[in-house]
């Protein structure tokens, strides 16, 4: 009889083992700047505040070109306007999450960042019938360890960035809109805009911008449909496409692979450099390419740069990098606009700290402001008595900047480049985060195709 109960007991137990398996712990969500692709692919992204005066433009441009794209929604934006909320679902657009009430995710509680999470999806579900996951775009772009865990384990798996940002919310023209996008694009690209009305150049350059882009071969997907060409790509590498000026040596360089191992990859002969403008490298054991390492002291920090893709573009380490900044060893935040010492090279000082004030333009946001001046959004609000759950601001607004001076835009300065052997105008524009365009114009260069070896450019910031 024991024997009986012994086993019956035994029985039980298995069952019950078998029948709760132990939840894993979700993953952090992948953080994506762009598709790991060499196909011509561009996923078209619309961020939606508040305020979506565009929509309406923006979604009749997308339908008349059979144009899909993706839209990362607020709720407050959802609350706002639900009826162009439904509008976009209806058309087949897809929908991501960008929060609640646009808070920088890494200034508030991981409790905080699921509310704004949650409560956006369950008020863009109740008013679309379609969810916003798997995807999650951070509020100002910003992230760090512990944000990607909590988006990941909220049920976001990609947490999407982009690499052309048409900064349109600046309210730049249709033109400046344009030339930020046909001028950077590139395989797998993913553009950053705004359905605002402080981004009247983004509907006026829609249409032009998706001809343009379909003229050169490119196809419009959504990010969906991109990081699934991303993630079938084999994990043990990517590619680039050469462009003018390229050699095997810039390009190992900056992919952080040595010559002979991007050789081998490419079944290129050890006693031959022949490369071909348009052909298509595989890069062993890398993702998208980085851009060049920074020439001087200190480094301005771009869309889409991570503490670690600095440190390992300047030959230094994340922890020297740290140091000279004043980075406590805990963080990995920065911010895009922020200038970095970089050890070990001559270093260049910010402007000295004085007080002024500001006042607010069309296309201005808390963010956009704080980042220009200096000084972060908690700091900006703290100043004007902004409550830290409001980011409303007014044109006409006058704001006290804390430790700034009283200049309302930046002033207007410039650099001077020396042209070197394989350099084009459109690999120096991509390394001073500029235009062609503004550079020939600076230098009076009629032939954007001819430059020389020694000259000397004015490069305006």
């Amino acid at each position: 009889m024991k024997w009986f109960k012994a086993a019956v007991l035994l029985v039980f137990l298995l069952v019950t083992c078998f029948s709760f398996p132990v939840q894993a712990d979700a993953a952090s969500s992948k953080y994506v700047v762009k598709g790991n692709t060499s196909s011509k692919v561009v996923a078209l992204t619309f961020d939606d505040g508040s305020d979506g005066t565009n929509i309406s433009k923006i979604l009749q441009t997308l339908s008349t070109h059979n144009v899909k794209a993706t839209f990362f929604l607020t709720g407050t934006g959802t609350k706002d306007h639900p009826q162009s909320i439904r509008n976009i679902a209806a058309a087949g657009h897809q929908l991501g999450n960008h929060s609640y009430s646009h808070p920088d995710f890494t200034t508030i509680s991981t409790t905080k960042m699921k509310k704004e999470l949650a409560d956006t999806e369950a008020l863009v579900k109740s008013t679309t019938g379609k969810s916003t996951k798997p995807i999650f775009r951070a509020p100002f772009g910003a992230t760090n360890s512990t944000v990607l865990k909590t988006v990941g384990d909220a049920g976001y798996t990609h947490t999407l960035h982009w690499n052309i940002d048409t900064i349109d919310w600046r309210g730049l023209s249709k033109t400046q809109v344009l030339n930020k996008v046909v001028n950077n694009i590139e395989p797998g690209s993913v553009v950053l805009m705004h359905t605002g009305a402080g981004a009247p150049g983004t509907p006026a350059a829609l249409p032009e911008m998706i001809t343009k882009l379909k003229a050169q071969g490119y196809k419009f997907v959504t990010v969906s449909e991109l990081l699934q060409m991303q993630d079938s790509t084999s994990a043990g590498g990517a590619s680039y496409t050469v462009k003018s000026g390229d050699t095997l040596y810039s390009i190992a360089n900056r992919n952080n692979v040595s010559v002979t191992e991007l050789k081998k990859a490419n079944s290129i002969p050890t006693s031959s450099n022949v490369i071909r403008v348009g052909q298509v490298l595989k890069i062993p054991g890398k993702g998208t390419t980085a851009p060049p390492p920074a020439n001087s002291g200190s480094y301005t920090v771009k869309s889409g740069d991570t503490l670690y893709s600095i440190a390992n573009r300047n030959n230094v380490s994340v922890t020297e990098l740290k140091k000279a900044n004043s980075i406590p060893t805990s963080s990995n935040v920065i911010r895009v606009g922020q200038v970095l010492k970089i050890p070990g090279k001559g270093t260049t000082a910010p402007p000295p700290a004085t007080s002024g004030s500001y006042t607010v333009k069309s296309g201005d946001t808390l963010y956009s402001i704080a980042n220009r001046n200096n000084v972060s959004v908690t700091e900006l609000k703290k100043a004007n008595s902004i409550p830290t759950s409001s980011n409303v601001i007014r044109v006409g607004q006058v704001l006290k900047i804390p430790g700034k001076g009283t200049t309302t835009t930046p002033p207007s300065s410039s650099t001077t480049y020396t042209v070197k052997s394989g350099d084009t105008l459109y690999s120096i524009a991509r390394v001073n985060s500029t235009t062609v365009q503004k550079i020939a114009a600076d230098n009076n260069i009629s032939n954007t195709s001819v430059i020389s070896v020694g000259q000397v450019l004015r490069i305006a910031s």
